[in-house]
């Protein structure tokens, strides 16, 4: 029997919550530790989800000489300097997105890890979404032929959530644009790449933090339409329309489950339902990376998460915004 990747989880929120469902489902993994800085929520974490070993500080968990990867879940102030941490102990690491707050924070994280030599990954589950990769497949394939249009968007109400809280705290580097505005930015640079221009505009609470923002990415011969906000639900659908057809990744279309494809003004769905929430397609790219010695994964890069970055900073640049802690 093959020896199972022992994984740490490094921040206890419902993130980790659904990501552990889904790694119990990993034949070859194995979740080893649990670590928060409140020792009874490590501990209750622990005993929810069968861990063997809690820890109530993360350095102890990354002192732990079993964990093989961590996977670090905290709010995004804290991912640079985790995954520095972790990775200076020897460990790999699957970091939540974004993986950093700015592109400085990214080459630090990346310059970590190849003086380390360990494996690092942005944790972008949509990348690894089977419809998604469905659909990719068929765009490069040139079953629509080429791409002319994309829209995607994502958003919830939240102006009713707590202002301490992560999502509309600017100290914790909240807003809707590092939170789900990285999705539909992620569609469009994986299916079209780096833009030629990017316009965009956007709205503000009254404590400072963005809460709503349009993009317009503009390529040579396309166009995205990109969105993301906090002041309203949205249908949260992908259209991706090229010259002969048009592929449409239905409502929450980052998790998809299937997708539909219209050509000759006929459409035909496909159903391809994720195992478990869908981190576990996320889960298996680490696994195959680390079983091959690689580094990085060639499906999500360390060169695909700096041009990510890059792309966000873009947008936070247009429309000043800024973190406290940043200037």
């Amino acid at each position: 029997m093959a020896k199972k990747v022992k994984w740490g989880i490094i921040g206890l929120g419902n993130i980790a919550r659904n990501f552990v469902k889904d790694l119990a489902l990993v034949n070859d993994a194995q979740i080893y530790a649990a670590a928060s800085r409140n020792l009874d929520k490590a501990k209750g974490f622990a005993e929810e989800y069968k861990i063997p070993n809690a820890y109530g500080s993360y350095k102890e968990l990354l002192e732990c000489k079993e964990v093989d990867v961590v996977y670090i879940a905290t709010p995004h102030t804290s991912h640079c300097e985790l995954s520095i941490m972790a990775m200076e102990h020897g460990k790999h690491v699957l970091c939540e997105k974004p993986m950093g707050i700015n592109r400085a924070e990214v080459e630090k994280m990346l310059a970590a890890a190849k003086q380390n030599k360990v494996f690092l990954m942005e944790a972008l589950w949509s990348r690894f979404n089977p419809s998604i990769k469905k659909a990719k497949q068929l765009i490069d394939n040139g079953e629509i032929g080429p791409l002319a249009y994309i829209h995607a968007d994502f958003a919830f109400y939240a102006l009713d959530r707590d202002l301490k809280g992560r999502v509309l705290n600017p100290e914790l580097a909240g807003g809707s644009l590092l939170d789900i505005g990285i999705y539909p930015i992620f569609l469009a640079y994986l299916l079209l790449g780096k833009p030629d221009q990017i316009l965009s505009s956007s709205n503000f609470h009254d404590n400072g933090t963005e809460i709503q923002t349009s993009m317009i990415f503009k390529y040579p011969k396309a166009q995205a339409i990109l969105y993301s906000g906090f002041t309203s639900h949205s249908e949260m659908k992908a259209e991706i329309s090229g010259e002969r057809g048009t592929i449409y990744i239905p409502t929450r279309w980052h998790e998809a489950q299937g997708y539909t494809v219209e050509r000759n003004g006929e459409k035909e769905d496909f159903s391809i339902p994720t195992t478990g929430r869908g981190y576990y397609y996320e889960i298996k790219e680490v696994h195959d990376c680390l079983e091959q010695g690689k580094l990085e994964s060639s499906q999500w890069s360390h060169s695909n998460s700096l041009d990510l970055i890059t792309l966000m900073d873009t947008v936070r640049k247009q429309n000043g915004i800024a973190f406290p802690f940043e200037e």
